[in-house]
This record gives structure tokens, sequence and C-alpha cells, in this order.
């Protein structure tokens, strides 16, 4: 997410020290006062703040995993082994051909491909399958109460309120990661408010049981993120020996690029030859190459990581190809 959480934690098993934490309860309660009283102020009733607040305490696990971050060093070659996996691609294949009507609805409307809000949704939550259980408001309270970046997780606790105010969903059903990121898409609170839709119709913003919300969410947030309809996120490439690949930023129109030598691994150009494309190794000199467009940098506003942005792509295309 854009300040939406760390990398590689939906896609990497994470271990953390087993460390008890104190949890001064008389702490908290103070944190939750000052923070009921400051959510009032914002117009939040106090019917909502009576569900949201009832038996949240400090989770330890929370603060555990908030502490215990790993600290990966972590190839391409081995991500993308770790993520773009025949599971995923299998589960995504069946995914986008139950939902064939439903996405083919979504990108008439958001004019975002199937493949690019595929593969979120793989990478996300595994296709609906694994979006965490924790609940928000108690993990946002933890981390607002005592993690490392407070102030940020104040404002996520004060939009996810917002949220619950608005009746989208209720205090028990608003489940995610540790660190709060919601449903299906994995949005932070303050994402889903700009980004989330009800694309089905029934007045509410489910993230987390409404396919058509979901895949609508996920469109919703990429074209407003800069994807540009009909235009493609990039392909693998081969590059002469000698060449410099100086990354995303650097952009010359492809024709130039095939003049210097550079061709697609297989097929043809997925794009015209005047479109602006950077070239990026993320293993360096001698690994997989890629020539990316400008659809790559809204796929990068999701997570800005060019190794999100790539595997989003190649599962994109290996689950609608």
């Amino acid at each position: 997410m854009p300040t939406r959480r760390i990398l590689l934690a939906s896609a990497l098993p994470a271990v953390f020290a087993a460390r008890a934490f104190a949890a001064p309860a008389d702490s908290f309660q103070s944190f939750l006062n000052g923070f009921r009283a400051e959510a009032r102020h914002a117009g939040i009733s106090p019917g909502t703040l009576d569900r949201a607040f009832a038996g949240v305490a400090p989770n330890q696990k929370v603060l555990e995993r908030d502490r215990h971050q790993p600290e990966f060093t972590m190839t391409w070659t081995r991500y993308r082994a770790l993520v773009i996996t025949d599971k995923r691609i299998v589960n995504g294949r069946e995914a986008v051909a139950t939902n064939r009507a439903l996405f083919q609805r979504v990108e008439q409307r958001y004019g975002v491909s199937t493949g690019v809000i595929a593969g979120i949704w793989g990478l996300e939550s595994s296709f609906g399958t694994g979006m965490g259980d924790f609940r928000v408001v108690e993990a946002l309270a933890t981390l607002a109460w005592e993690g490392r970046r407070a102030s940020f997780f104040r404002g996520e606790l004060m939009a996810a309120l917002k949220i619950l105010d608005h009746g989208d969903v209720a205090p028990a059903a608003m489940l995610g990661s540790y660190a709060g990121a919601m449903g299906q898409p994995q949005f932070m609170p303050s994402s889903y408010l700009r980004y989330a839709v009800d694309f089905d119709g029934h007045g509410r913003r489910d993230i987390w049981t409404s396919k058509p919300d979901v895949l609508g969410s996920i469109a919703n947030y990429l074209a407003e993120s800069g994807w540009r309809s009909g235009q493609t996120w990039g392909q693998q490439i081969v590059v002469p020996a000698g060449l410099e690949v100086a990354g995303r930023d650097v952009k010359r129109p492809l024709s130039e690029w095939a003049r210097a030598g550079v061709r697609p691994l297989e097929g043809r150009w997925v794009a015209a030859g005047d479109t602006p494309a950077g070239l990026v190794a993320p293993d360096g000199a001698g690994g997989e190459t890629f020539a990316v467009f400008g659809n790559f940098a809204a796929i990068r506003r999701y997570n800005p990581s060019d190794y999100y942005a790539l595997a989003v792509g190649l599962i994109g295309d290996q689950v609608t190809g």
C-alpha cells in the first residue's frame, strides 16, 4: 500500500521472536478515552464509538509483529519464485473464469484490465482466501497507542471509525492484517475512504465479502492512480551486452530501445513504437529485464515496489493469457 504496509507482508511467512510485552491497561484506557473525545469532536457518533471500542485491548500479537518485523534481503528471482507459483496461477485462472462477466463490467466502467485487477487480488489476498483475521480497530488502536508510527496509525484509526460510522461494515466484520490493511484488496482505512466503491449497488462498500465491490475498488484505485485504458504495464525483454539498464525513470520511445538492440523475450512488442518505456533489471545485469510503460507507475501507487508491480503484471498476464 502506498504507506499501507511492509512490501513483503502479504507474500512471505513472518517469523517473530516470542517475547511478552507489558500492556499497562491504565495507559491504554487513557489513550482510548482521549481518542474517543477526539473522535466525538470529529463527528463520530457515541453509538459507533461504543460498538467500535467494545472489548478492545492492547493486542500483544500486533505489538510483537510490529516490533519484530524481519528484515529481508531478497532477490527478484527468489521473490518471483515465492509469489508467482503454479498454484496461484491455477487459482487465478479459475477466479477469472468464474467471474468473467463481473471482470468485464468492471473493466468497461473503469478502463482497467482484468489481468492487473486479478494480479493485485491474487497477491493481496490469494483471490479472497487470506485477508487476515485481526480486528482492525483493535490493531490500529494498539499501534496508535504504542506503535513505532503512532501518528500514522492515529489517522488510520480515525478513518476506520468514519467507515464504521457510515455503516459500511460492522466492527466485528472489519477484519484485516495486524497493521490494519483491510479486506480482500488490503486497503488501509484512509485508502478505503478514497477509493472503495459500492459496485454492486447494495448501499455499502463491502471489500470483505462482495466480489463486485472488491474488484471495482481495486480498479477504481488504479484508475485514480493514472491507469491508461487500452495499454499494458510492460513485458520481459532481452537487452544486448553493454547496454545500460538505468531503471524505470529513464524513458525512451520503445522504437529507440529497439534500434539499440532491445527485443521482446517472446513474441512481438505489446505497445506501439512511440510508447515511452523504461528498462528495469531487478537483479541487475545478467538477470531478467523488463520494459515498463506508464501503467507500471499506476501499479506502484498501490504498492511502491518494483518487485510487487512486476509480479502483479506477470500474474495478470498468465491468468488471462
